[in-house]
């Protein structure tokens, strides 16, 4: 079982920075690949970005790509989301999110899921 627990979000002005933590526990979480979505009021939850276990390969939606950069400590269990140049558009609940299998962006692949981060993005 794998537990994860995200922190960072909080309201910003467009053209701000905010990081995103999520910190994983489980035996073997360090080896999982990993991921943001977000969801929005009203609308689906949408893949952000996603990284290998290694942190080798990264992926993200086009509508962050430049803006927005994965990372992960696996010494401490930990993934970071930093965002930049943030816009209105952005606000959403953000959850991080494993799974025990491949890098992927769908997130019916994801095993685990945190509880969510609200980021606000104000004009």
């Amino acid at each position: 079982q794998v537990q994860l627990v995200e922190s960072g979000g909080g309201l910003v002005q467009a053209g701000g920075s905010l990081r995103l933590s999520c910190a994983a526990s489980g035996r073997t979480s360090s080896s999982y690949p990993m991921a943001w979505f977000r969801q929005a009021p009203g609308k689906e939850r949408e893949f952000v970005s996603a990284i290998s276990w290694s942190g080798g390969t990264t992926y993200y939606a086009d509508s962050v790509k430049g803006r927005f950069t994965i990372s992960r400590d696996t010494a401490k269990n930990t993934l970071y989301l930093q965002m930049n140049s943030l816009k209105p558009e952005d606000t959403a609940v953000y959850y991080c999110a494993a799974n025990q299998g491949w890098l992927a962006r769908a997130s019916n692949v994801y095993d685990y899921w945190g509880q969510g981060t609200q980021v606000t993005v104000s004009s």
